[in-house]
């Protein structure tokens, strides 16, 4: 029978609905039975698309002796950390503070209270190795409730007390230097052989290379612009990137990038739309173009709603295996490609023996991931004929394979659609359409935006999650940062003012419900959150852009585009709440310095004044507005509202520095 789950909105919930176990979701139902039955709750947080979450619950959750042990000593809740990254956030803080590292699946033990005293990750079904089983930990547990039941109180207690943290420090300001020592950092810890940084396992990290990027620009030293370069381009020619499909995996298993962690989502490739975007605006490179239009491929093919909003993500699973949806062995690729092959496996970097083997001795053998190691005009080169030619023969090469497995088995698609997610999505596109020129990129932001402002936003309430044309879940600090940048980025690319409005009212939504009036800062969680035990921060960037740093550019952009003082005054605020820690760990706050650079270069905006009724081509306006910040506004407009046109004709100010040039009527 389909346990408490069976009516969850939630695609990872739904998982859990067979189980034995007898699963709640987070709720009053769940800590109620647990205060009358005083007994322990056991908190399982994942995700659809987690690899070792499907381990566990096929060693435990879906097992008879486990789920007899959990429903007998315990209340069982399963919570998706992607539908509530605020609780996520809580009890992750827990699990590295108690065990000095995290990940998922997330597991919590904590009182009826939701206070935590037991954190941990994936166990294995029994004890092996010196590592504790998942039925043994459970024992254990439950005998400490019994017979240590007041210890296991105060232990809670001094937990819970710690978690809340403030992050403010309204004394400190940012170092000066904070970007040359972050550069300095990145530097020290690049991969010279493979690009990125560090070892294994790497991870995009996206605001590495928008941060590289932007300091190329402050400073011209050639050696960012390498770090990102090179970074990007072993990415992009790594088994990390489907070479046939498109589209980034999550991460690399090893350092050379070649053997991904399968599951594909949405955040990854619409932060990377945005770092290829700016690496072909300060290059002009073509080949970043066409890694651009490749993702917004695979996105709008894959996991795009047909009303315009985007799904969250693919499993790296597909019939029990990790990644057997994406590799191939030889005789399959012999098979499709007939007199073909040759040129797949010089380019692709196939042998009969495999390559996937050798990373991952689950994989079958013969097993190949598809990677380049050379470039188009070097394979062209290599077979003496044009590069035109042979970038023709490679589109017919890859539509074949990619046909051919398209019949295979799909893993699982995570058909949420989450709005912050939506938010960055809609920024990603309107900035490639933007800066490529490209009309059909800017409608499909638009259209992303329509989806969510007509299925998230109801009665002047913001909702998180949209499944099954239901929306559910109050909107938390990462939906309105990232619909904001979203809105942004879409009226720059547009110059519609509705998008500037509507960004306008979400942020101050945002600074209504979730400022921080006594340290400063941003909690992820409104002031009305009543289901967690602390309203907690996270300025830190992880494996994308943290919301609070996303915040800072927003506030930076809506205090030029709209003229209105008190988002520099809330800027400054949020700068100086984050900058204590910052100066501590600044690759950890790649994006806020982002946005630092970017002010001390780029803090003006063209104003252009027409009078009521002229008629104006705004694709001339959208070149300017490709290299400059620029405001479109009639008179009466409540933007800017000193500066109109003069004597009926469109009338320029250039503005920076608190300070706008005479007024002009023909730009320079």
């Amino acid at each position: 029978m389909p346990n408490q789950l069976v009516n969850s909105k939630s695609p990872y919930l739904l998982q859990h609905k067979d189980n034995p176990v007898n699963w709640y979701e987070w709720g009053e139902e769940a800590f109620l039975l647990a205060k009358q039955r005083n007994l322990p709750i056991f908190l399982s947080i994942g995700y659809s698309t987690c690899h070792w979450c499907h381990v566990m619950a096929h060693e435990s959750f879906e097992d008879d002796e486990v789920a007899l042990l959990l429903n007998t000593n315990f209340i069982s809740i399963k919570l998706d950390r992607e539908e509530r990254p605020d609780l996520d956030n809580i009890y992750m803080n827990v699990c590295q503070m108690l065990t000095g590292s995290g990940g998922w699946p997330l597991t919590i033990f904590m009182t009826p209270e939701k206070k935590p005293f037991f954190a941990g990750t994936y166990f294995p079904k029994k004890s092996n190795y010196g590592r504790i089983g998942f039925i043994d930990l459970m024992l254990k547990i439950n005998d400490l409730w019994k017979n240590n039941y007041f210890e296991i109180l105060e232990s809670a207690n001094d937990i819970t007390k710690s978690i809340a943290n403030s992050l403010g420090d309204k004394d400190t300001e940012i170092n000066q230097h904070v970007a040359e020592l972050a550069f300095s950092k990145l530097e020290q810890n690049f991969d010279e052989n493979y690009g990125g940084f560090g070892s294994r396992p790497k991870f995009p990290m996206p605001q590495n290379y928008l941060f590289l990027i932007e300091y190329f620009k402050k400073t011209n030293d050639t050696k960012a612009l390498f770090l990102a370069e090179k970074s990007l381009n072993e990415m992009r020619n790594g088994g990390i990137y489907d070479q046939i499909g498109f589209g980034f995996h999550r991460y690399s298993t090893d350092e050379r990038w070649l053997v991904p962690h399968f599951e594909k989502m949405l955040y990854d490739n619409t932060w990377l739309m945005q770092a290829y975007t700016s690496l072909f605006e300060v290059t002009g490179k073509k080949q970043y173009k066409i890694i651009v239009e490749e993702i917004a491929e695979y996105l709008c093919r894959d996991l795009r709603h047909p009303s315009g909003g985007f799904f969250s993500a693919e499993d790296a699973d597909s019939e029990g295996q990790e990644g057997k949806f994406y590799v191939w062995s030889e005789s399959e690729i012999k098979e499709i490609l007939k007199d073909d092959f040759l040129i797949a496996q010089k380019v692709f970097n196939t042998n009969e023996d495999g390559n996937f083997l050798h990373e991952n001795h689950h994989a079958p053998d013969g097993t190949n991931i598809l990677y380049r190691t050379k470039s188009n005009s070097e394979l062209a080169q290599q077979f003496e004929i044009t590069e035109i030619a042979f970038i023709e023969k490679l589109s017919s090469i890859s539509a074949k394979l990619l046909f051919e497995r398209s019949k295979r088995i799909r893993p699982h698609r995570d058909e949420k659609i989450l709005t912050d997610w939506n938010g960055i999505a809609i920024a990603s596109f309107a900035k490639a359409g933007l800066v490529f020129g490209n009309d059909a990129f800017i409608q499909t932001a638009e259209e992303c935006a329509r989806f969510v402002l007509s299925n998230s936003f109801e009665s002047g309430k913001l909702f998180h999650r949209i499944y099954d044309a239901e929306a559910g879940i109050d909107a938390m600090m990462d939906d309105y940062t990232s619909l904001v940048y979203g809105l942004i980025n879409l009226f720059k690319a547009t110059l519609n003012q509705e998008y500037l409005q509507k960004a306008i009212y979400f942020q101050n939504q945002l600074d209504k419900n979730f400022w921080d009036e006594e340290n400063w800062g941003y909690f992820l969680s409104d002031k009305n959150a009543s289901d967690v035990i602390a309203r907690t921060k996270d300025n830190f960037d992880n494996a994308v852009p943290a919301a609070a740093n996303i915040a800072l550019n927003n506030l930076f952009e809506l205090h030029l585009l709209s003229g209105d003082l008190k988002y520099k005054q809330r800027y400054d605020e949020l700068l100086t709440a984050s900058a204590k820690l910052c100066n501590s760990y600044p690759t950890a706050f790649l994006t806020l310095i982002y946005t630092l650079l970017k002010s001390q270069q780029d803090n003006g905006i063209l104003v252009i004044a027409l009078k009521e009724g002229t008629s104006i081509e705004i694709k001339e306006f959208q070149e300017i507005a490709k290299h400059k910040r620029i405001l479109i506004k009639f008179d009466d407009s409540q933007f800017y509202s000193d500066y109109k046109s003069i004597d009926g004709k469109i009338t320029y100010y250039q503005c920076a520095d608190y300070k706008c040039d005479l007024p002009k009527f023909e730009l320079d």
